[in-house]
């Protein structure tokens, strides 16, 4: 049986010095068991990212033997760069790939933020899903003022308090920020221009801050003579990176500017990429026509079987889970009437709607597993002995991470039920039936998801660790379009 694996991708504040760069990949390739997939170094950033996998523990010990070398090797004292950047090892992100769940790299990113903090003295700040304030879970707001801000304010004011080590900055290496996140994708568009003003101007148009796609992070920088919009995309089922093209060429066409071309730093699932080719290709069903894809579905296990779990003794799989299969059911069907709709005149203003359903049906079939495993997380905490130090703690950070994947569900529901009545109203006829009964799954995997929230957060011992996740789940439901 395949061990699990997580995926880590560590960011360096160096993107020129071979020596540094070879002595990084050294450190991660020398653990046993881990995988390094590409090293990408990027000169005008001053930035290189290392994407590699392994186990959960050959990860952590990979990441802190890089960790240290880029202490040893980068002085940020010394270092300039188009990227912004507070530490020599500016991000490590870890994220679930086989047989992980999202809790267990929110646990592993904590353990590796505390040997950073204790062997290395370095100020380290967990964010994204490891974040232990809201403020922290997005990284620009961590990393404000860059190093040297950092230097200035850590120490005086608490807001900048590290969660884990010296309430001072590292002296050459900075601070660094450590995490749990789904996968990202660093995508970069180049503009037929030099004017940076122009990419800056586009980068805050569709950026989330600034009220424009979800799930996006730009900013606007010169490169090598040519205006570039960088984007982090931090959710590619929410937002693709074909929408995120086509937004930054309508807004580069609107100020008479061409895209030159496009760049993936690191590394992108294929489900982004194939997305992409589909709605290029107009091939409603290409996923229908992939070999890996059919040999995989193949080798995985039957609905049969999981029903008869899910109808079992054990609490687990239990109505988070069936919440999510009845999301990705609704997904499917979707996707369905929209392929039997393909190349009808009225459809052609929501094409892409196909490639959007296939993935919220990807996400809550992966939740499905999600689910089930963040209620082993808080069952293995409460078994914790009553009198044990951090019990509530570990509790409670259980229960807000079993929270998080059923608000996944439901924005993922959310959507879906939108995504049904829009294609009901002007879909094939003759699938009518169909996208009432995707609208109604959809419904019920919302309510059904919104629930396990209530419950979860409901549990805690300071409901106010989960207030944000509760409010946002009573907004989706109450904007969700009506059965």
């Amino acid at each position: 049986m395949p061990a699990p694996l997580v995926e880590c991708v560590p960011n360096f504040s160096e993107g020129h010095n071979s020596g540094t760069l070879d002595a990084l990949e050294g450190a991660i390739t020398a653990v046993p068991g881990v995988k390094l997939l590409d090293v990408q170094a990027d000169p005008a950033h001053h930035r290189s990212v290392f994407t590699f996998v392994a186990p959960p523990d050959a990860a952590l010990e990979a990441a802190l033997r890089a960790v240290r070398v880029a202490t040893e090797r980068i002085d940020l004292t010394k270092h300039a760069g188009e990227h912004p950047r507070m530490g020599a090892t500016d991000v490590v992100p870890f994220v679930p790939v086989r047989d992980v769940t999202m809790d267990d790299c929110v646990a592993l990113a904590r353990r590796l933020g505390e040997r950073v903090a204790a062997e290395l003295e370095i100020p380290v700040y967990l964010y994204a899903r490891a974040a232990t304030r809201p403020e922290r879970e997005r990284l620009p707001e961590i990393r404000k003022g860059e190093f040297e801000g950092l230097r200035d304010r850590i120490g005086r004011d608490p807001a900048a308090d590290p969660d884990f080590g010296p309430r001072r900055i590292h002296p050459t290496a900075g601070a660094t920020a450590i995490g749990a996140r789904p996968f990202l994708v660093a995508f970069n568009i180049y503009l037929d221009s030099s004017d940076v003003a122009i990419a800056k101007e586009i980068a805050k148009q569709i950026r989330t801050s600034s009220g424009g796609l979800p799930a996006v992070q730009a900013s606007g920088f010169e490169v090598a003579g040519q205006a570039q919009v960088s984007m982090n995309l931090l959710d590619i089922d929410t937002t693709s990176p074909a929408a995120v093209f086509a937004a930054v060429a309508r807004e580069a066409r609107a100020r008479g500017v061409d895209v030159l071309k496009s760049e993936v730093v690191g590394l992108v699932p294929e489900r982004a990429i194939l997305g992409a080719a589909a709605a290029a290709l107009k091939l409603p069903d290409a996923a229908d026509h992939l070999l890996e894809a059919k040999i995989r579905a193949a080798e995985g296990p039957t609905l049969d079987g999981w029903l008869e779990e899910l109808a079992g003794g054990a609490p687990v799989p239990g109505g988070g889970s069936a919440a999510a299969l009845a999301g990705a059911l609704a997904g499917a069907l979707v996707a369905m009437v929209a392929r039997l709709t393909t190349g009808r005149k009225a459809y052609a203003a929501v094409q892409g709607r196909v490639a959007e359903a296939d993935a919220l049906r990807a996400q809550l079939r992966r939740l499905v597993d999600d689910d089930a495993a963040a209620y082993a997380r808080v069952s293995a905490a409460y078994k914790l002995p009553k009198d044990a130090p951090g019990r509530r703690r570990a509790v409670d950070e259980a229960l807000v991470g079993a929270a998080r994947t059923p608000l996944a569900m439901a924005r993922g529901a959310a959507r879906l039920a939108a995504l049904a009545g829009e294609i009901g109203a002007i879909g094939n006829k003759n699938a009518s039936s169909d996208a009432k009964v995707a609208a109604v799954l959809a419904s019920a995997a919302l309510t059904g998801a919104i629930e396990n929230v209530r419950v979860n957060v409901a549990s805690l011992s300071e409901p106010g660790l989960g207030r944000s996740l509760l409010e946002e789940a009573e907004r989706l439901l109450a904007v969700s379009p009506p059965r």
